[in-house]
């Protein structure tokens, strides 16, 4: 496919959204670098979708502005900011073939007539789907659809491609399909800047080169999967990218005191004395004995396949232990010991613990 336009790239410079006096995107700065792809993450009523229909042209701020490129497009109409949009139910038109469905938004910019072939047909053979373009959309799969309805977006070469919870609809095995899809059209569109709006976590690891974790209408937070991941900032995105132990702890001169338990970690700055929460991941705690040891009792078994995850109540708080699929796996009630290596864990801030 030919180079995309130079107006790749998106900024939102301090952009809110209300209706009806409610807020639902509150002063949001953000960019979106040329040819990055950008997941907002977040549960419903973050502002995530708020904030890519600002982009798309739908929703029009009631102060900041949004730039596509070096241009502000705020007050643009939707088809004059050249971007490319899959939303979660396809919307593709049931009358129309596959190549006049991919067609539509070329003959809506005016295209040359005789370009629109062979861009109809580049776009759908990028997602697999050249050998259907006569067939109509009731004779194809979810997945399927939704590649048409990517090659529709994909056929204006669109400097911005918007993604509104694409895979949501999908089953679990064409979800799994449609992510390894879109990181190989992702390398072959290095110049398009993509906004992928997700509540999925695993969508957003697997795609993104950068996570903007949204609430309540407000950015929490941003930066790399393996950053939020491996060094979240707040409880919020500890829960919310990956899964979370959160426990509540008192600092101490050497690390952290967990219920009897002395804990040797990187306690930073914090004071003496200070309430905080620690926040270790299920996968990096290991049965039996090691350091920063705590004893429980096993208050549910959960197997899940290749793992096994225990719920053990330790100093009256729940600790997740997801382990390689144990042979005799512990029965509820039995009291078992838990580890982790200091360096595996995260002090944050005091805070509402979130189960995860």
């Amino acid at each position: 496919m030919s180079a995309a336009p130079a107006r790749s790239g998106i900024r939102f410079d301090r952009v809110s959204v209300a209706y009806s006096g409610t807020v639902v995107l509150d002063a949001l700065d953000l960019t979106v670098e040329p040819g990055e792809v950008m997941a907002l993450l977040g549960p419903s009523g973050s502002g995530k979708t708020t904030a890519l229909r600002a982009v798309a042209g739908f929703v029009r701020p009631v102060s900041g502005r949004v730039f596509i490129g070096e241009r502000d497009v705020t007050g643009l109409p939707p088809h004059q900011r050249g971007i490319g949009m899959v939303v979660q139910q396809y919307a593709l038109f049931p009358h129309l073939r596959v190549a006049d469905n991919v067609a539509f938004g070329l003959k809506a910019q005016k295209a040359a007539r005789a370009e629109i072939p062979g861009r109809v047909a580049e776009a759908l053979e990028m997602v697999g789907m050249g050998e259907y373009a006569r067939r109509y959309p009731r004779e194809l799969s979810g997945g399927q659809q939704q590649r048409v309805a990517i090659a529709r977006a994909l056929a204006i070469r669109p400097g911005v491609l918007l993604l509104d919870e694409p895979l949501s609809a999908l089953d679990a095995q064409l979800r799994s399909g449609m992510l390894a899809e879109l990181a190989r059209l992702h390398r072959e569109l290095p110049d398009v800047s993509i906004l992928y709006v997700t509540h999925d976590q695993v969508e957003a690891l697997t795609l993104a080169d950068r996570i903007a974790v949204m609430d309540r209408a407000r950015l929490q937070d941003c930066g790399t999967p393996q950053e939020l991941y491996r060094a979240p900032k707040s409880e919020f995105t500890a829960s919310f990218v990956g899964n979370a132990n959160l426990l509540a702890v008192t600092v101490g001169e050497a690390g952290v005191t967990f219920g009897d338990a002395e804990l040797k970690v990187d306690t930073g700055a914090a004071g003496v004395g200070a309430s905080a929460t620690l926040c270790v991941r299920p996968h990096l705690v290991g049965l039996g004995d090691g350091p920063n040891s705590l004893t429980g009792k096993v208050s549910e078994v959960q197997w899940r396949g290749a793992t096994h995850r225990l719920y053990v109540e330790v100093a009256g708080q729940p600790v997740k232990a997801d382990l390689r699929e144990l042979k005799a796996p512990p029965s509820i009630g039995d009291e078992v010991t838990l580890h982790f290596a200091p360096e595996d864990a995260v002090l944050l801030s005091a805070g509402v613990s979130k189960d995860g």
